[in-house]
């Protein structure tokens, strides 16, 4: 799959089922391609990724980091878990909160790391 300039191999487990997939389901990948931290997996095939963002304040002359959420939706044959750096792909509004989808998984997190 290439979107933008990356090239994203699908992974290696057959069928997941899921139709909100965007290697074995209906949905595609437009727009930005995002990296974060995942902190949260405890909803159904959703996971919670914080990004880190330095935004300049002009009163006082310096740099405010902040923490920006996103909802994402991972599917099964991704499966990030907490403390897991992925990839996010934006696509079609798939819920309320979501619009991003995990592309796949940079780095692991190591054991008892969150």
């Amino acid at each position: 799959m290439v979107i933008g300039n990356e090239v994203i191999e699908p992974p290696q487990k057959e069928d997941c089922g899921d139709k909100k997939c965007p290697f074995h389901g209906d949905v595609t990948v437009r727009g930005q391609l995002l990296v974060g931290r995942v902190i949260s997996d405890r909803m159904q095939r959703t996971v919670v990724v914080a990004r880190e963002a330095a935004r300049y304040v002009p009163k006082y002359k310096r740099y405010m980091r902040g923490t920006y959420k996103i909802h994402a939706h991972n599917p099964p044959c991704v499966n990030a878990h907490v403390g897991d750096i992925v990839l996010l792909g934006e696509t079609r509004k798939l819920a309320k909160t979501v619009n991003f989808v995990v592309l796949k998984i940079i780095k692991k997190a190591k054991e008892g790391e969150q």
